[in-house]
C-alpha cells in the first residue's frame, strides 16, 4: 500500500508540474512575482498533496529568513526544496547547470534568479557561481540558497562541505542562515517511498557576515550537521548510532 499510494503521489508531482507549469508561464514570464507566486502555489498543493496521500507532512521550525541572506541547507531530497520554497518569501537556488533545461522545472529556476553552476569544474565553476551572484543586483531583498555538500544526501551517509559556500559567504558579505532537515529519513534520494511522518527545515542561528572563510566553514558544518542528526533522530532514524 505504501508503494502504490506513493507512486499514485508521484504521478500527480508530475502531472501538477506540467499543468500548472504552462498554465501559470504568462504570468512567470510577464514578471518574477508571477514566477514566485506560481512557484508557492505549486510547492503548496505539493505539499498538500502529500499530506492527504501519504500522511508525510511538513513544518518549518526557527527564524525563517525574509531579508538579503545567504541560506546554507543541508540536502536530502525534492522535499526540502519545496519546503523552502514554501517557507521564504523570495529563495532562489544554486543549482546544476543541467537543470536549465529541464521542462517547466528550468524555466521558472532561471525567472526567480537562480544561478546555474556546471559541477565537476571545480575553480571555473565556483567563480562563475560567484559572478552569477553577485551580479543579480534586485530592488528586493531575497534569500539565496547553496547546499554546502553540492547534492543530495542520504540520511546517515558523509559528505565533505565545499569551499564554495565560504567563498560566495565572503564575497557577498551577506550573513548567512544555516538550516537543517530530516526529509530523505521521509522521501530519500531514488527512493520509490514516501513514508509518512513528519518532515522538518529548521533554520538556525544566523551568522553574521565578516568571518574567514575556513571558519565559516567549520560553523556551518557543525550547526548544520548536529541539527540535521537531532532531526533525523527525532523522526526514528539514528544517522550516528553506538
Amino acid at each position: 500500500m505504501l508503494l502504490i499510494r506513493s507512486l499514485v503521489f508521484d504521478f500527480l508531482l508530475y502531472a501538477l508540474m506540467l499543468v500548472m507549469g504552462i498554465a501559470c508561464a504568462p504570468m512567470a514570464l510577464w514578471s518574477v512575482d508571477g514566477a514566485y507566486a506560481a512557484c508557492k502555489a505549486y510547492a503548496r498543493a505539493v505539499l498538500w498533496l502529500l499530506r492527504v496521500i501519504c500522511g508525510l507532512r511538513s513544518e518549518t521550525r526557527g527564524p525563517v529568513p525574509d531579508g538579503d541572506v545567504i541560506v546554507c541547507s543541508k540536502h536530502q531530497s525534492f522535499l526540502d526544496i519545496l519546503i523552502l520554497v514554501d517557507a521564504m518569501p523570495r529563495p532562489k537556488f544554486i543549482m546544476k547547470k543541467e537543470l536549465r533545461w529541464a521542462p517547466i522545472l528550468g524555466l521558472y529556476a532561471l525567472r526567480i534568479g537562480s544561478t546555474p553552476v556546471a559541477r565537476g569544474r571545480k575553480g571555473a565553476a565556483m567563480r562563475e557561481m560567484v559572478s552569477h551572484a553577485e551580479s543579480r543586483g534586485e530592488e528586493r531583498p531575497s534569500q539565496l540558497v547553496i547546499y554546502p555538500q553540492g547534492t543530495r544526501v542520504l540520511p546517515g551517509a558523509t559528505l565533505p562541505y565545499k569551499i564554495g559556500a565560504g567563498v560566495l559567504y565572503q564575497r557577498l558579505g551577506k550573513p548567512c542562515a544555516p538550516a537543517a532537515t530530516n526529509a530523505g529519513v521521509f522521501w530519500a534520494r531514488r527512493s520509490p517511498y514516501r513514508r509518512p511522518g513528519l518532515a522538518v527545515v529548521e533554520f538556525l542561528e544566523t551568522i553574521p557576515p565578516g568571518l574567514a572563510v575556513d571558519d565559516f566553514m567549520a560553523r556551518i558544518e557543525t550547526v548544520v550537521e548536529e541539527a540535521s542528526d537531532r532531526l533525523m533522530r527525532e523522526a526514528g532514524f539514528d544517522a550516528n548510532p553506538a
